[in-house]
């Protein structure tokens, strides 16, 4: 579990493919002075597991899923990455619930200045926009972010100067992949209507339209 709040920008030393998995190995300075082998660490939002550690280098083994599903594939040596080591019962809660488990891949369709901020529109799938809801969380590239605007086929979000210096999305282009991971919460909501609904179906039982607009009013339906 973590919370979307990066701790340092870590960079790639090298990123080892083999036919069905690869090995990654970061660079760090802050992450490190607290890890040790077994520890969980998001790596732009991907939850992996720290397998060795030489002097500030830590290393993690990718599975082809991971690959396939995320843009960790596409890393290279010298690139940078957003690294948040896992929630402890003593961690501040400044972001949101991050699982690290992405749902899919974005593009960065749009980055404009607004302000001292910057407004960055990205191309999402429906799997990810059927549970983002405006002024809700979600999941950048493991950075907690509040979406600004939900569109057709892409939201938008709003970052301070702050994030831009210390993140990755700071720094990445227009055409650029982002890991995307919608909150666990409006998952959860999604599931509970969704079974909710079959079985009033099933009995023949009213909906309550009280709750149905309650959810509609916040987003979570059409």
């Amino acid at each position: 579990m973590f919370t979307g709040l990066i701790i340092e920008l870590g960079e790639v030393v090298s990123l080892e493919k083999k036919t069905e998995s690869a090995r990654l190995s970061i660079k760090a300075s802050e992450v490190v002075k607290d890890a040790a082998p077994g520890d969980s660490i998001a790596i732009n939002g991907v939850c992996l597991t720290v397998v060795n550690m030489e002097k500030d280098i830590l290393s993690f083994d990718v599975s082809y899923e991971t690959l396939k599903n995320t843009n960790l594939g596409n890393l290279k040596r010298g690139g940078r990455v957003n690294l948040e080591p896992s929630l402890r019962p003593n961690s501040k809660l400044g972001g949101h619930f991050v699982v690290g488990h992405v749902e899919d891949i974005g593009k960065i369709r749009s980055k404009t200045p607004l302000g001292n901020a910057l407004r960055i529109e990205i191309e999402a799938p429906d799997n990810v926009l059927r549970y983002l809801v405006e002024k809700g969380s979600v999941a950048v590239d493991g950075i907690s972010l509040t979406v600004v605007d939900v569109l057709k086929d892409a939201f938008s979000v709003v970052i301070i100067p702050h994030t831009a210096k210390l993140t990755t999305i700071g720094f990445k282009n227009v055409g650029d992949t982002v890991n995307l991971e919608p909150d666990i919460l409006g998952k959860y909501v999604a599931k509970f209507l969704s079974e909710s609904r079959i079985k009033s179906q099933e009995s023949g039982a009213k909906e309550n339209p009280e709750l149905l607009s309650a959810l509609k009013k916040s987003g979570f339906i059409d």
